[in-house]
């Protein structure tokens, strides 16, 4: 398939320009001006319009089982819905059961994600340790293009990472050229804040956000970048939802230590007001973790992007419908944690982030595509309009707007965080691998026309 995107703005996180943008196949081919194409070719008018690099999304939860249940978005629905909001990639999480092989549940999240309708590639989690799960990690790494992993700090009895696996998985980690990333929240604190409120009769979710006040986020962010310090590893701060969580990575970069933080959508513009709703199923719907904060949190947010001290936004798209969500109704640990987005990021980051002023195009480009594309290796695949890139291009009309509405978003779970939320700058189309999936509003994802993303590593130290 040749398309010619004619007479937009494209938009790079360095530079932006007047030019035509030439697909042939899943390759950008040609980017100039006044450009000749072949006269099969379909053209899209982007007058008017900025041309940039498709979104990534670097966390999702596609067909997650997770708390006694199943997400509502498998990697068809999910990947689909992505596309129409301008994300042409994915990164989400195989995530082992304890005791589990890493290379075990690789497969099986390989085997789900074969229906994907955009690209996507995995970070996996590493849940336990012992010498099988450092052997795997390099196989991981060597042949099947996965160069970060996953540590939760939170989850106690379950997944939750304790000192001994972080220190030999970052460790493992800076051997093979890879990049440890961390669900910052001391997971004990977590559990006995829980049974505290419990125990006082506090069970709806209201008392989710005070079992997972900042304190609990920032101690583990802080022991996490410590560790990470001592090894000389680089750490990757995933859902950074809190100042004091901001200012532990603030600090380190000071120092001069290699640390980067993800935003999610939702914690740059949803406070913790939804948790104390008379509506129960609404703020079920809104748990989380880490939870929505106060404002003043989601200030400190937009100042970590606008200093890079933040450098990618997200959704930690997890999606349940209200019968989920209602297994927790009588006790709130019970909830199943997770919301969406990954239809609405590009569109909200863009309304709240350059609308404002708070962020230029560039760097709008930057914190949804770029450092993403850099920080995983895999740029200049991904995240740049340029020749040799993939054909992964979102046309954004500036002035276009719509209002978001779990009536008309094409992933499921029934629910919208950002419900009513009007915003100017939308997409007008998305090519994915060069194909036009996205067209005006319409929809022409396929089932199965995502590719698996290898990542190969950084430089390593192993033999």
């Amino acid at each position: 398939m040749t398309v010619i995107i004619r007479g937009g703005t494209v938009v790079n996180a360095d530079r932006a320009f007047r030019a035509d943008v030439l697909c042939y196949g899943d390759k950008i081919v040609a980017v100039g001006e006044n450009l000749d194409a072949p006269a099969h070719a379909t053209v899209i008018d982007a007058r008017g319009q900025y041309v940039m690099p498709g979104g990534i999304d670097t966390h999702t939860h596609m067909q997650l089982p997770f708390m006694g249940t199943v997400t509502a978005d498998d990697f068809y629905t999910g990947t689909a819905a992505g596309l129409a909001g301008g994300t042409t990639t994915i990164m989400d999480f195989v995530i082992p059961d304890p005791k589990q092989s890493l290379l075990e549940a690789y497969h099986t999240w390989r085997g789900w994600a074969r229906k994907a309708a955009g690209d996507y590639t995995f970070h996996v989690a590493v849940t336990w340790w012992d010498e099988s799960v450092h052997r795997e990690m390099g196989t991981l790494v060597r042949e099947h293009g996965v160069n970060s992993f996953k540590h939760f700090m939170a989850y106690k009895n379950a997944i939750m990472a304790d000192d001994e696996t972080l220190v030999k998985s970052f460790s493992r980690a800076l051997e093979l050229g890879a990049i440890p990333t961390v669900h910052a929240e001391n997971g004990e604190l977590v559990f006995q804040l829980q049974r505290a409120l419990l125990e006082k009769g506090i069970r709806g979710p209201a008392a989710h956000p005070l079992s997972r006040p900042p304190e609990v986020e920032a101690e583990a962010a802080n022991r996490a970048i410590t560790i990470a310090g001592v090894l000389g590893t680089p750490v990757y701060i995933v859902h950074v939802s809190c100042a004091e969580a901001l200012d532990a990575i603030t600090r380190a970069r000071a120092g001069g230590q290699r640390v980067y933080g993800e935003a999610l959508a939702g914690h740059l513009v949803i406070d913790d007001s939804v948790y104390r709703s008379d509506d129960l199923e609404f703020a079920r719907a809104h748990v989380m973790s880490p939870p929505f904060r106060g404002r003043h949190h989601q200030d400190a947010l937009w100042h970590g992007l606008q200093a890079g001290n933040l450098h990618t936004t997200a959704t930690d798209h997890c999606t349940f419908c209200a019968e989920q969500k209602a297994m927790g109704k009588d006790d709130f640990t019970r909830i199943p944690n997770g919301c969406g987005g990954v239809e609405e990021r590009m569109a909200v980051v863009w309304d709240a982030g350059v609308n404002s002023g708070r962020l230029t195009p560039s760097e709008f480009v930057r914190v949804t595509s770029t450092n993403a594309a850099q920080i995983f290796n895999m740029y200049p695949r991904k995240g740049l309009v340029a020749v040799g890139a993939d054909a992964d291009i979102v046309v954004w009309d500036p002035q276009g707007s719509r209002t978001i509405s779990a009536k008309t978003q094409y992933s499921k779970g029934g629910f919208n965080v950002f419900e009513g939320r009007t915003v100017k700058g939308i997409p007008t189309h998305t090519l994915a691998s060069g194909k036009l999936v996205f067209d005006k509003g319409q929809l022409c994802a396929e089932e199965g026309a995502g590719r698996y993303i290898d990542r190969p590593p950084f430089a390593t130290t192993a033999a």
